[in-house]
């Protein structure tokens, strides 16, 4: 049935005439990508601390101000409670919390929750991998009664992480007509700005929310959350990460434009399209490069770069040309530059991998997927292989 509805969003896509995508490589138009290492006052940054002090700054602010728009910092009250929790689930491997975390701002209050397994037996915090739900409640179901490639939560309990979940609507309803009945109910400043936060901003504010419960669940690793998101939430994840320097490695799985795809290469979905088709999803400033790419003074490599030091695992799918796979890979080769910076190397070839031949070394990360726009078991094994390698080596 998911794949029947993919196919069936991807039909409309295609049949829009506001929307012009190209799938040949040899009809991409001549870019230039915005350099990342080049400040607004056309200073070079070669070393971290101009990166860190400079250039991280002002390609932050690029961001908010015409894409993402502002990420909220202050709240008026924080609280979480678990409401429900069963020490012996999954056939005693996991202990389920599911948690309630409440954020009140101007006397309205959010509600958020989580659905986190932790391994039984542990002696010791665990890292965990949080998820960003795009798709129905039932790919995080609690019960278990529902098992699925999406959200395969035996599979990362097995490998001895945590792995938690919660669902975009409870931050932000994934629809142009209510996505202002969440988050932004707290911080309706921002629905009159043209900087202001949409859906794919709420969705981020509200990982960062979930990894302040985090800092506090004394069973849980908080310097070691792996934060994931497929498609939109993988556009999400990477906002959230960019933002948030506590989440210790990004997963942005088939995040396609606005999420690791380049822009400038205007290769599949556009921005154009994607601010046609779902108008509530970024900052009303971003409208202004709709069909308008070579004016952008910024591209997702440059986004992937504000994650830099901590890992980034990015993937496509072979039947997913929408989402550019070619564009994503150059976005992260782009990103090497500033990982080099710390004296990272990346270990990714030179061009786009043959299909499902990952390198999954980090600080950057490559997989393409044989198969359609997803997330799979497949996926997370090379996620959790990512996160054994970078966590082992701390």
């Amino acid at each position: 049935m998911r794949n029947v509805f993919i196919i069936l969003v991807y039909s409309i896509l295609l049949s829009t005439e506001l929307i012009a995508q190209n799938y040949d490589e040899a009809k991409v138009p001549s870019y230039i990508l915005p350099d990342v290492l080049k400040a607004q006052s056309e200073k070079v940054v070669t070393n971290v601390k101009d990166w860190e002090n400079i250039r991280r700054p002002e390609i932050l602010t690029l961001f908010e101000e015409n894409v993402y728009g502002q990420m909220p910092k202050t709240f008026d009250k924080y609280e979480f409670k678990i409401k429900n929790e069963n020490k012996h689930s999954m056939n005693g491997k996991a202990h389920l919390k599911e948690v309630e975390i409440a954020v009140t701002n101007h006397n309205q209050t959010v509600m958020i929750h989580l659905v986190l397994f932790v391994p039984t037996g542990i002696k010791k915090p665990v890292p965990a991998f949080l998820l960003i739900n795009n798709r129905g409640k039932n790919n995080t179901s609690p019960t278990r009664d529902t098992l699925s490639g999406f959200w395969p939560a035996e599979q990362v309990i097995d490998a001895g992480y945590a792995v938690a979940a919660f669902h975009v609507n409870d931050a932000a309803p994934d629809h142009k007509d209510s996505y202002q009945n969440g988050v932004l109910r707290l911080y309706p400043e921002q629905l009159k700005a043209g900087n202001g936060m949409k859906a794919i901003g709420a969705w981020a504010w509200a990982a960062s929310r979930i990894m302040d419960y985090f800092e506090n669940d004394k069973d849980i690793d908080a310097s070691k959350i792996v934060l994931t998101g497929h498609s939109r939430g993988g556009k999400a994840s990477l906002w959230a990460a960019a933002q948030d320097s506590r989440f210790a490695m990004c997963v942005s799985n088939c995040s396609g434009n606005t999420g690791a795809a380049l822009s400038h290469r205007r290769f599949g979905e556009t921005i154009q399209a994607i601010n046609t088709t779902f108008p509530h999803w970024f900052a009303d400033n971003y409208k202004k490069f709709n069909d308008n790419e070579s004016a952008l003074p910024l591209d997702q490599h440059m986004l992937v770069s504000l994650i830099a030091p901590r890992p980034v695992y990015v993937t496509n799918a072979s039947e997913d040309l929408w989402a550019d796979p070619v564009g994503t890979f150059l976005s992260l080769k782009e990103a090497e530059r500033v990982y080099g910076l710390y004296k990272l190397k990346s270990a990714l070839p030179e061009s786009i991998p043959a299909i499902n031949m990952p390198f999954v070394k980090p600080p950057l990360a490559y997989h393409i997927r044989e198969g359609v726009h997803d997330m799979t078991s497949y996926d997370w094994a090379q996620f959790i292989k990512n996160a054994d390698l970078y966590f082992k080596s701390r």
